[in-house]
């Protein structure tokens, strides 16, 4: 991801009225999900590339709704945390229900590009 990428991500995340955010859960369940995905698969790979952009955009996301809904970002951090974790072993398992919530998640990342 460029910086350029990175600023609009930021930017937009910003701008994002809050009745468009999604929920707290479904930010951290999705930034855990890409972020297991983006080490599983590395970044060498086009998708390996996708996935840690989709990966960054989940981690601002979950911050973002961490804020607004009163947590600390010490607890946010801590709950993507516990997320990824539980979304690697899963996806290493082959867990069709995380393969099919990983693919919703990249399917709502905006393009990043």
């Amino acid at each position: 991801m460029s910086l350029v990428a990175l600023a609009s991500t930021v930017v937009m995340l910003q701008a994002a009225p809050a009745a468009g955010l999604v929920s707290y859960d479904e930010a951290v369940r999705c930034a855990g999900l890409t972020q297991a995905a983006s080490e599983l698969e590395g970044g060498e790979s086009a998708q390996g590339r996708r996935l840690y952009d989709a990966a960054l955009y989940w981690s601002l996301a979950a911050m973002q709704a961490g804020t607004a809904a009163g947590k600390r970002a010490s607890v946010a951090e801590a709950d993507q945390t516990r997320a990824r974790i539980t979304a690697v072993r899963q996806l290493s398992a082959d867990a069709a229900q995380a393969r099919a919530a990983l693919q919703r998640c990249q399917q709502k990342t905006p393009n990043l590009d």
